[in-house]
């Protein structure tokens, strides 16, 4: 059942096309997320299609009821208790200040409140914990249709079924999961590469020859002033003949020149080495220590003596709960103005948050890097190209920049800089896909300390070697990646749900020994049953 179309749909901001939509249509069961870089305009097309805005051409029907989580509107609480209770929400009505977390909550449970056939998702786990994450893929695995835009792959590759790329404006379809996308578009960059270089293969060669020929052409000799007329007319005409072979073998293949379709070179991404020398790295071996660490918002205690170490070069995330103060403890540590934690001296902090007060807006991106760096200019544009800026885009004014694209500015600036150690407080929030991916690349090459919070679980899997996982009011360093500490903790629960079946086990067993005294029970029956608990206990993983 087709549930939404829109058609010959233009729309610019200035004199820039954003959208240009020439045919579209989503039919129930359509599961789609949509990607795209940074500013390409995944917003404005949700917008468009929920008619929150009116394209300048073209037109969008709608055939059922629309329900959209939008990603900056500021909500209150207009969802029904149950909702409410399932997202923590049921006690936080009387407050006026809300978390980021609690403002993602309360945007999920107000578009979730009626029972819609569409859903429209602007980044709806943005800010969200494990287990908000987790809250919210029970409910969209209920959700008929929806259009997502996400920066979460495994929320992408558990539930749709199709991906729509933006890119310059056009939207191009893949069906299959975000996995499947990306594997597609790896097979286009080959075969872009191939027609490539095919092309530059068949250019030089026929430029080659044509050089070939005109040079022969050139050297072709008159004839000798010793010889006679008569043969000197017939050495004329040959060569006239060899000549005007070569003059139109050179023009078939200026022509084929001509002809030749051009075939533009994909974009690679560069490799990065930094002169980390050049940051004076410390040589400790922990170049953050905390010990007996207590700290309280009022008569709230957020640790209790906690304690941790970050040793020199380790990717260390800070996992839990939100509410749980990771970005506190990010906080004090930047601060370091708590007598239990100590850092070394020649440790030197790098500290990103979503704030952009050390981008100056009427500086290019290039100025604006370049400010504070330590590195040459083009290490500088190397790392700029990683995030994604390349060419002229260095030149482009940081105050005509998204969100997104101001956040990997201020990352340029921090791996450009004399940081030996960053703190990163959700590095991911508000970035497309392939920038999450291009961080993930220059962190895991980044030859400094690197401590940081995020709820991105794809990319706290791909950078962190270790965690430090707050639970329960306490701080537990975890050393491994996060895919380990899951598999731990999963055998641990199930290790306890074991524990659990054995005691219910005995209990059975215990129950049935006192039945049998009873002379009026069927003993022959009980027996059998006595007997298949007793070899169900056994060969249980406790014998």
């Amino acid at each position: 059942m087709l549930i939404l179309e829109a058609a010959n749909i233009k729309k610019y901001f200035s004199d820039r096309l954003i959208i240009e939509i020439d045919d579209l249509k989503i039919y129930s069961g359509d599961k789609i997320g949509i990607v795209g870089q940074n500013g390409s305009g995944k917003t404005t097309l949700l917008n468009i299609l929920s008619k929150d805005i009116q394209p300048d051409e073209g037109f969008v029907k709608q055939f059922c009821p629309i329900a959209y989580i939008r990603q900056f509107s500021d909500e209150s609480i207009r969802a029904d208790q149950k909702l409410l209770k399932e997202f923590n929400l049921s006690d936080k009505s009387h407050q006026n200040a809300f978390s980021g977390g609690e403002k993602t909550r309360i945007r999920i449970t107000n578009a979730l409140n009626n029972e819609n056939l569409m859903l429209f998702a602007d980044e709806p786990t943005s800010n969200l914990d494990y287990k908000g994450v987790d809250l919210f893929k029970q409910k969209i695995s209920k959700v008929e249709s929806f259009l997502l835009i996400s920066h979460d792959r495994n929320l992408l590759d558990e539930f749709c079924n199709k991906i729509m790329e933006v890119r310059d404006g056009k939207l191009k379809i893949y069906n299959g999961n975000y996995s499947f996308y990306r594997k597609q578009t790896e097979i286009e960059y080959e075969h872009d590469l191939f027609e490539y270089e095919k092309y530059i293969s068949e250019k030089s060669n026929l430029e080659a020859a044509v050089s070939d020929r005109e040079k022969q052409w050139k050297s072709m000799k008159k004839a000798p002033k010793r010889m006679g007329n008569s043969e000197a007319r017939l050495h004329k005409r040959k060569t006239s003949e060899k000549q005007k072979k070569i003059h139109n073998g050179i023009n078939s293949m200026l022509t084929r020149l001509e002809k030749l379709e051009v075939k533009q070179k994909p974009k690679d991404i560069p490799q990065i080495k930094v002169d980390f020398s050049l940051t004076n790295p410390p040589e400790n071996k922990v170049v953050i220590s905390v010990d007996k660490l207590s700290f309280s918002y009022g008569s709230n205690r957020i640790f209790d003596k906690a304690g941790f170490s970050i040793p020199k070069g380790s990717k260390t995330a800070l996992w839990g709960e939100n509410g749980t103060g990771k970005s506190t403890l990010l906080n004090l540590v930047h601060q370091n103005s708590n007598s239990s934690i100590r850092i070394v001296p020649k440790a030197k902090i790098g500290y990103f948050h979503q704030g952009f007060e050390n981008l100056q807006y009427n500086k290019t991106i290039l100025e604006n890097v370049m400010l504070d760096s330590v590195q040459t200019q083009s290490i500088v544009r190397t790392i700029l190209a990683r995030l994604l800026f390349q060419g002229d885009d260095v030149f482009k004014k940081v105050g005509c920049l998204s969100g997104g694209e101001r956040i990997k500015v201020s990352f340029a600036k921090l791996f450009v800089s004399d940081a030996n150690v960053l703190l990163l407080d959700e590095p991911t929030n508000y970035l497309d896909m392939q920038s999450i991916e291009a961080l993930e690349d220059v962190l895991k090459s980044y030859e400094g300390t690197v401590l940081f919070v995020s709820h991105d679980s794809a990319f706290v899997k791909s950078v962190a070697g270790r965690l430090i996982v707050f639970e329960n009011g306490s701080l537990t360093t975890f050393e491994g990646t996060l895919e380990d500490y899951n598999q731990r903790r999963d055998k641990t629960q199930a290790k306890a749900m074991s524990a659990t079946e054995k005691i219910l086990l005995e209990m059975k067993i215990a129950e049935i020994v006192a039945k049998l005294s009873n002379p009026c029970e069927d003993k022959e029956a009980l027996e059998a049953e006595y007997q298949s608990l007793i070899y169900k206990l056994k060969s249980s993983k406790f014998y």
